[in-house]
């Protein structure tokens, strides 16, 4: 079988405007296709941090009506002190407060180590009702060495001055006594003007290591 080797010059690798190259059947092998739904925003990582803050605007985030769906991703956030939440609010005001009213649910999923008390249930500690405090992500966390807690936040059109915000989120942690919990909070802000910054923190002490990295989804 030969081998069919190309001359470089025969590849035009020129894409227009917000477009990516793919591969087809063509001359040349490409053709301008569109890019994924998800693109990577802003990068954070925690260091001994107080809390972690993405402020449309500053530092190349984007929080405004380029993407319909934000979606922050929680890697392995783990905290300077045991037994704590970690949590979140929004802003109408790039930052300068946190503190917009809102409205939420929260179940939660368990397992012990030690295959005790397996559970799924409601957690009234960890809903809102027309509240400006922080939202509960999920709770009674550890700080051993091997504990932390990761997962996904959805906000839908953050932007809109038409509609509430809703979010929905799903997070997975390692209690403090040695357990699997899966969470499940979701809600709306409460507000039509428009959110431009997210604060993320634990209830007490620092982020004393982890990454959150926010995405813009594009319209299905």
């Amino acid at each position: 079988m030969a081998l069919t080797k190309f001359n470089y010059n025969s590849f035009d690798v020129t894409s227009a405007a917000s477009t990516a190259l793919g591969f087809n059947a063509n001359a040349n092998g490409f053709a301008t296709i569109n890019p994924g739904s998800m693109t990577l925003i802003k990068t954070l990582t925690a260091s001994s941090s107080a809390n972690l803050s993405f402020v449309d605007g500053s530092s190349d985030v984007v929080l405004d009506n380029t993407y319909p769906i934000y979606l922050f991703k929680i890697i392995n956030c783990h905290p300077a002190s045991d037994d704590i939440s970690f949590q979140f609010q929004g802003s109408t005001n790039s930052g300068s407060s946190y503190g917009v009213t809102i409205t939420s649910t929260h179940f939660r999923a368990t397992h012990g180590e030690d295959a005790s008390s397996a559970a799924l249930a409601y957690i009234t500690g960890g809903d809102l009702a027309q509240s400006t405090s922080y939202q509960l992500l999920a709770g009674s966390i550890g700080n051993d060495n091997d504990q932390s807690v990761s997962g996904n936040l959805f906000i839908f059109n953050p932007s809109s001055t038409t509609f509430a915000k809703h979010f929905i989120g799903n997070f997975q942690s390692i209690a403090h006594s040695n357990r699997t919990n899966n969470q499940y909070p979701a809600g709306y802000l409460n507000t039509t003007s428009a959110v431009d910054a997210f604060n993320f923190k634990f209830s007490s002490g620092n982020i004393d290591a982890g990454t959150i990295k926010l995405y813009g989804v594009k319209d299905s």
